[in-house]
């Protein structure tokens, strides 16, 4: 009896010290992920992959540490895409979008109600439609699986709104559609200014706001209001100067005078 007590205490010792070793790494990759944020900066994107790709592969990983991995993944993915003056390294933009997906979807097996890692899911699988009526059968039955469980799990949650939003620009290619992605991102964007007012607490996500106030900008250009677009624009830049998408849009339509 004492020895089954012995090995109790000492199996729970090592179960705690996993947990602390997996918090520790889970903390340090949303740093690394917040530093890439502002850089804009693949390879620490990358790196942070790397940490909470760490976190994810013990035993005590959690949904938060696959949330993460898929997060930095997708931004991954995106900084390959979006940087000016890269040659996009197609491959690797494919690679970090497929460990994306298998992150997310790993994430809502751990827990069906994770809204953020729907709302990804669903962001992604939007992106890969585009304007393609082929892709877009393939894969709208699974944005609109994720999307709905999104809304449905996270109706207040900014960053829902934000990717379902991003969702629809990536798919719409009429005026009312336009219409409809401004509606959703201008609420995300309210959600957002009520979330920077709460006390954050990491691993918390918080990321997101800029990359909004650009959408909203994008939009606003697509529906040929050009001076809200330069509005939107300069707010994301005021937030995140190393937007690139923000200031080549705000080039395309500042007034030149």
């Amino acid at each position: 009896m004492i020895r089954f007590f012995t090995i109790l205490i000492c199996f729970s010792a090592l179960l705690a010290r996993a947990d602390d070793a997996v918090t520790k790494l889970t903390v340090a990759g949303v740093a690394e992920f917040t530093a890439a944020y502002q850089a804009w900066d693949g390879a620490r994107f990358g790196k942070a992959a790397e940490l909470f790709g760490q976190a994810s592969t013990n035993t005590s990983a959690t949904v938060t540490n696959f949330y993460w991995l898929g997060a930095a993944q997708f931004h991954r993915m995106l900084q390959l895409q979006n940087s000016p003056g890269n040659s996009t390294n197609k491959d690797a933009a494919e690679a970090a979008l497929s460990a994306a997906v298998d992150a997310l979807t790993q994430a809502v097996k751990l827990d069906e109600k994770h809204a953020e890692s729907h709302a990804l899911l669903g962001t992604i699988y939007g992106m890969k439609i585009g304007k393609n009526i082929l892709r877009g059968a393939w894969f709208g039955p699974r944005v609109v699986k994720h999307r709905d469980l999104a809304i449905a799990l996270g109706a207040e949650n900014p960053r829902v709104r934000y990717l379902f939003g991003m969702c629809q620009f990536h798919t719409a290619s009429k005026p009312a559609a336009w219409q409809e992605t401004l509606t959703t991102l201008l609420a995300a964007e309210k959600l957002f200014e009520t979330e920077s007012k709460r006390a954050n607490d990491s691993p918390e996500p918080r990321w997101g706001r800029s990359s909004c106030l650009t959408f909203i900008g994008q939009t606003y250009e697509l529906l040929g209001q050009k001076a809200k677009a330069a509005e939107y624009f300069r707010k994301a830049l005021a937030e995140h100067a190393a937007d690139h998408l923000a200031k080549a849009g705000l080039t395309r339509v500042a007034d030149k005078k």
